[in-house]
């Protein structure tokens, strides 16, 4: 079997390094490197990258594209999890992509299932990367992956699982009845190492999740497998509107300022989640998805119930450990 090159951009990430482990688990199908910024190369996290095997290529997306074609040279899989609020610069490196004949490019997705059109800023940033790949026909796989387990989670009165918890979380949005697909982070990677060698993938769209479930049923769920009733705060969809809204319009006034952006995307998530439904299995197979639990039947994700046994075992591991919580993390990339 011969295997496929993949280059990796942003193993460093969540995303990216989820991704990084579910290649690592199949070394029989890929060699892996990663993209990484000049700049970034004496990081220790780069470092720790080197020190699991990984190649290391180090260049600047943002470069001419002869320069950056020339350096994705012999790349068969090249697979972006750039950060949500830099999409846009992902548009130099298709154009180089395709003058270097990479023959699959997996851009950053990797998130809820939505259209395209004025419902999520960040997903109309994604489509423009999109449309650019499908004029310059430059073979592609779009995979999205719902919301993470990791976020999704209510706290628990006695602070129990404190220790994972990125934003505090005890709303019930618009009722609490919309499914949504949810997915553990550390399946994200084992769902791309099976669709990235699959060819019936290629010039895709592909959803994965590994439960669909309500927020009445995860707080339910958390509250009879911890034994502790959790309070609830109700938020209508009506005040879901009109936040976003106002976060919308703030963002327009001054789209150069991170935080308005950071928050629009907050509120995006909720909207088209809770008010709108769209996070899916059936709508995915209405927007041409294909669903990643029938191509791959005989792979089991975890469930959000093994998730939460983990988490009440002080096993589950909290998204961006460096971080305090999420102000933290919005105002770090605002600097």
């Amino acid at each position: 079997m011969v295997k496929q090159r993949v280059l990796l951009l942003g193993a460093t990430g969540e995303t990216g390094g989820s991704i990084l482990n579910g290649l690592l688990e199949d070394t029989d199908s890929f060699d892996v490197e990663a993209l990484v910024r000049p700049a970034s190369t004496g990081k220790p996290q780069v470092q720790e990258l080197s020190k699991r095997g990984v190649k290391i290529r180090s260049f600047d997306i943002g470069g001419s594209v002869d320069d950056v074609a020339k350096s994705l040279t012999g790349v068969d899989v090249l697979i972006s999890a750039i950060d949500a609020m830099s999409q846009l610069a992902q548009l130099n490196l298709v154009t180089a992509a395709k003058q270097a004949g990479v023959k699959r490019f997996v851009p950053c997705g990797f998130i809820t299932v939505v259209p395209p059109g004025g419902v999520m800023l960040l997903r109309d940033n994604k489509e423009e990367v999109y449309q650019l790949v499908r004029k310059l026909h430059l073979p592609y796989t779009i995979i999205d992956v719902g919301y993470w387990y990791q976020i999704s989670f209510p706290g628990l009165p006695s602070g129990r699982v404190d220790y994972a918890l990125v934003k505090p979380l005890d709303e019930i949005h618009a009722e609490g009845t919309a499914p949504n697909m949810l997915t553990d982070l550390r399946d994200v990677g084992r769902f791309v190492a099976l669709i990235i060698k699959d060819p019936r993938s290629m010039n895709k769209y592909v959803a994965c999740y590994g439960d669909v479930l309500s927020e009445n049923e995860i707080f339910k769920i958390a509250e009879e497998m911890s034994g502790e009733v959790i309070s609830r705060k109700y938020v209508p969809a009506s005040e879901i509107t009109a936040t976003r809204d106002q976060y919308a319009s703030a963002f327009k006034a001054s789209p150069g300022d991170f935080m308005a952006q950071f928050m629009v995307t907050i509120q995006d998530y909720l909207y088209s989640k809770y008010v709108r439904g769209d996070n899916t299995p059936a709508y995915a197979a209405y927007l041409g998805y294909l669903d990643a639990k029938e191509l791959y039947p005989d792979f089991r994700p975890r469930s959000f119930k093994d998730f939460m046994g983990d988490l009440l075992d002080g096993k589950a591991a909290k998204p961006y450990p460096h971080l305090g919580d999420w102000r933290d993390f919005a105002a770090s990339k605002a600097e």
